[in-house]
């Protein structure tokens, strides 16, 4: 039998990952989805179509894939808990793959199909809720569409995903007592960190600098005016590549040496 990758095994392994912490990993799915409709909703009530779609896609895909990577691997919360995982009969490349799985692939596609569910019921609701003998029935049902998932907006949860669900897979290999708090706060500062850092070197380039994005713009106030200055095309698709490719690669391979460290 293969030592690194062994397909029955690994079908036993992910069966036994979800099925034996069913109320975690269900639970919190369904938890995500109910804060997902009822943040939809809310939204839609205060701020109209585009805050209740954009906010609940973006609060439900990232904040929820990123609680959902932190109780992947929370089998080390415990050492008693954490030894028996390591001892589990299967390779760290099977138990990575699980937490890939669960986080990456099962995660994203029930979120997905779920919230195209709601987003096609409350969409024909206000269609059919519209009287078609109004003169401004045609221009009322065109101002509202699916939430479409090749847009910006997705494509930049996404981002966000990858990486806070990286880092959160990392962390709770590294932080074995309240891993998602602690990641949270390791993440502030790195965030924090290269802000202000960005803005200093700005300000080493600039005068009146209003506000410094790190990788791709810098306001700069100008009067009363506020002008900004972007990367150079080829700079921004290196920062693109770093952020879409890059970090998250990196992030989610450490994960898996963490994994095999840990069970050396």
């Amino acid at each position: 039998m293969n030592d690194t990758f062994n397909l029955t095994r690994f079908g036993l392994l992910l069966k036994k990952s979800v099925l034996e912490r069913a109320m975690q990993i269900i639970g919190l799915m369904v938890f995500v989805l109910c804060f997902t409709l009822m943040a939809y909703s809310i939204f839609l009530y205060i701020g109209g179509w585009g805050m209740a779609q954009n906010l609940s896609f973006i609060w439900g895909f990232v904040g929820g894939g990123t609680f959902m990577a932190s109780i992947v691997f929370s089998y080390f919360n415990t050492n008693a808990g954490g030894s028996a995982y390591l001892t589990f009969p299967a390779s760290a490349l099977e138990k990575w793959l699980c937490g890939v799985l669960i986080t990456g692939v099962f995660f994203c596609l029930i979120f997905f199909s779920f919230y195209r569910l709601i987003d096609y019921c409350f969409v024909t609701a206000y269609h059919n809720g519209l009287d078609r003998s109004s003169p401004l029935y045609q221009r009322m049902y065109n101002s509202v569409n699916l939430f479409s998932f090749e847009g910006n907006i997705v494509r930049q949860s996404t981002i966000l995903f990858v990486n806070f669900a990286g880092a959160m897979l990392v962390g709770s290999l590294y932080f074995n007592k309240v891993a998602i708090v602690k990641v949270a706060l390791v993440v502030c500062g790195v965030i924090a960190v290269v802000y202000f850092l960005n803005l200093a070197v700005a300000g080493i380039l600039f005068n009146n600098i209003d506000i410094a994005f790190p990788y791709y713009t810098v306001l700069i106030k100008v009067g009363s005016e506020v002008g900004n200055v972007e990367l150079p095309p080829r700079a921004g698709a290196v920062a693109d590549a770093f952020l879409q490719y890059i970090l998250p690669a990196t992030l989610w391979i450490t994960a898996y040496i963490r994994l095999r460290e840990k069970e050396i």
